[in-house]
């Protein structure tokens, strides 16, 4: 890429991350390109459509929570190795207004940027999942998909809720109790449940 092709395309990404900090996922494209000084064109030049745009803002927060899906399982029971990339995951589907709503649908639509790197983040939960399960920890008929949907709804219900009763709910909370809703009953895993919010 050129350098002026490359100032462009920085200068993009620093008022895009400006544009969905203040008004959500739906900021407006053609307001991101004049605040970074390029015309529209530049802008489609470089992300033909705004879930590649929003790709872009967020790969290294995709790349650090697919990391950070390994190191809590290798510094952390499975259990409490899931609660706490769980937690990482809600607090990421938080970062702009709307992302919940991009994530779940990016489910709908294989050939898309986001669905891409969703999917390696998925993936990478879904080995934590299946750890907990192992240990007894989650019930077995639990899915991934499953699984990110109802954290998914959990975000997205807390992004409603607080926009509209600012403190009502804590996030944290509802994954306590999502995750503890998950536990194996006895009958299901032969032992008492474990406790994976410890």
């Amino acid at each position: 890429m050129r350098a002026d092709a490359r100032r462009n395309y920085e200068r993009l990404l620093t008022e895009a991350r400006v544009a969905f900090a203040e008004h959500g996922t739906g900021a407006s494209l053609e307001d991101i390109a004049r605040r970074a000084g390029v015309g529209t064109g530049t802008l489609y030049r470089h992300f033909p459509a705004r879930e590649v745009l929003l790709e872009a803002v967020l790969r290294e927060e995709f790349q650090r929570l697919t990391a950070s899906a390994g190191e809590v399982a290798a510094a952390r029971p499975a259990g409490p190795a899931l609660l706490a990339w769980l937690r990482e995951l809600v607090a990421f589907n938080g970062t702009y207004r709307g992302l919940t709503a991009a994530f779940l649908q990016t489910l709908l639509d294989p050939a898309s940027e986001l669905h891409a790197a969703c999917e390696v983040m998925r993936t990478a939960g879904g080995d934590l999942l299946r750890a907990a399960q192992q240990a007894g920890q989650i019930r077995p008929d639990v899915t991934a998909l499953e699984l990110f949907t109802l954290v998914s709804g959990l975000s997205w219900a807390h992004e409603q809720t607080a926009a509209a009763l600012p403190g009502s709910l804590a996030p944290d909370r509802l994954l306590h109790l999502t995750v503890e809703g998950l536990a194996p009953r006895p009958a299901q895993s032969g032992v008492a449940q474990s406790g994976v919010g410890r």
